[in-house]
C-alpha cells in the first residue's frame, strides 16, 4: 500500500500542508508515522477522502472558471476492469477525471486505487500517466 507525507497528501488535495495537518488533527482523515518519524497517510483513506472533499465542494462563485485541458495531477479512485476494457478515475483537486483504456494498459501501468497519477487531456481524450 502506498502512503504518502501531509506534503504529498497536500498537493494531491490541492492544500497548502498546513491545511492539511489541520484537517489530519481534527480527525477528517488518519495519518500514522513512518519508519523515519514523518507523518504519513494511506493511499486509500487519501483516496477517500479525496472523494469526500470534492463532493462537499461549495460552488464558489469567487473561484474562477477555465478551461483547464493538460495535465490533472491527482489520486486514483477507483479502478473498473473488465474483459477488454477498463474505467480509471482520478481526483485531482476539484476535478474528478474518468478515462476508459484498455486492461492491459491498466495493468501495464499497475494502476489501482490510492496510487499517485496524473491524467492528460487532450480534445476528449484523457490518458493516464503513472507518477
Amino acid at each position: 500500500m502506498q502512503s504518502y507525507t501531509i506534503g504529498q497528501a497536500a498537493r494531491l488535495l490541492g492544500v497548502s500542508p498546513d491545511t492539511a495537518r489541520r484537517w489530519a488533527d481534527a480527525g477528517r482523515f488518519a495519518t500514522h508515522r513512518d519508519e523515519g518519524g514523518r507523518r504519513v497517510v494511506d493511499g486509500r483513506d487519501l483516496a477517500a477522502f479525496s472523494v469526500e472533499l470534492a463532493q462537499s465542494a461549495t460552488g464558489d462563485d469567487d473561484v474562477p472558471r477555465t478551461s483547464v485541458r493538460n495535465a490533472f495531477a491527482g489520486i486514483v479512485t477507483a479502478v473498473k476492469l473488465g474483459d477488454v476494457a477498463a474505467q480509471v478515475e482520478i481526483q485531482a483537486g476539484p476535478h474528478r477525471l474518468v478515462s476508459l483504456l484498455t486492461r492491459e494498459a491498466v495493468e501495464e501501468l499497475g494502476l489501482e486505487v490510492g496510487m499517485r497519477a496524473t491524467a492528460r487531456v487532450k480534445s476528449t481524450n484523457v490518458h493516464i500517466d503513472r507518477v
